[in-house]
């Protein structure tokens, strides 16, 4: 199927495959445990993009995937979180969209590798539901310019103290809203979204494929025993874009 697909310039059809199949298993991975599949389908992104798509593919990737997860789980979203959270990121995408033009491909890619290196072992400040404007406007300014911030608004939800499927879906909510401002703004900016059209929207289909199936296993499975291992690919997956941002940097 991929073969008849109209690709992006230097985009191979094998590196297409793997951009599916890594966005149905990132799918399934935020389904079934909650948090980590964005942040997996970045830095797998990262080493099979070039560096200026990154960030506005990935956000229109995470649009049907999160929105497909609002839709399952639709009446289980803690609704009075919405506003606020629209709110508080309509500044930050904003302010983000303003600097995000202003950094080379390497700074970037380091950025988006610190950041993940910071959901591994970093901890997140405490928020919770009076915060949810300044959490919404920090989130999405951080995501103009790192991409997945899913960890953070992970954060902010649990502070919340929701049943795992509300929590679920009140995320997916949050960063449907998120990514589609993120959107909207790189568009403002002159990013060509028509050739990657094909691309993303068989990466939304099998994402949503993937959340279909992690909705099954939510609750049902433990996180204890995946926490490790997801944290091995993370780290695994940020060392690789260090590389390429040396080397990057280093071609000059």
């Amino acid at each position: 199927m991929l073969e008849l697909l109209a690709l992006p310039p230097g985009i191979e059809h094998w590196a297409a495959l793997a951009m599916v199949a890594v966005s149905m298993a990132t799918s399934f991975i935020t389904a079934a445990f909650g948090i980590g599949g964005g942040v997996i389908l970045l830095a797998a992104l990262a080493v099979l993009l070039p560096p200026a798509a990154l960030i506005p593919v990935h956000g229109a990737v995470q649009i049907g995937s999160n929105a497909g997860r609002t839709l399952l789980m639709l009446k289980q979203v803690e609704r009075p979180s919405i506003l606020p959270f629209l709110l508080g990121s309509i500044l930050g995408v904003a302010l983000g969209g303003v600097l995000f033009v202003q950094f080379p491909p390497w700074l970037i890619q380091l950025a988006i590798a610190s950041f993940i290196l910071w959901s591994v072992f970093g901890r997140l400040p405490p928020f919770g539901q009076r915060h949810i404007f300044a959490a919404g406007a920090v989130s999405s300014f951080l995501t103009m310019l790192f991409g997945a911030t899913g960890s953070f608004v992970a954060a902010v939800v649990k502070t919340m103290q929701l049943p795992p499927l509300n929590h679920v879906a009140t995320h997916s909510a949050l960063m449907s809203l998120q990514h589609s401002l993120k959107i909207v703004v790189f568009g403002l900016l002159g990013f060509a979204f028509a050739p990657y059209l094909p691309l993303i929207a068989a990466m939304i289909a099998s994402g949503f494929l993937g959340t279909v199936i992690g909705r099954q296993l939510l609750m049902r499975l433990g996180h204890d025993y995946f926490r490790p291992i997801l944290n091995g690919i993370l780290l695994v997956l940020a060392l690789r874009l260090i590389c390429s941002a040396i080397e990057t940097l280093s071609r000059g």
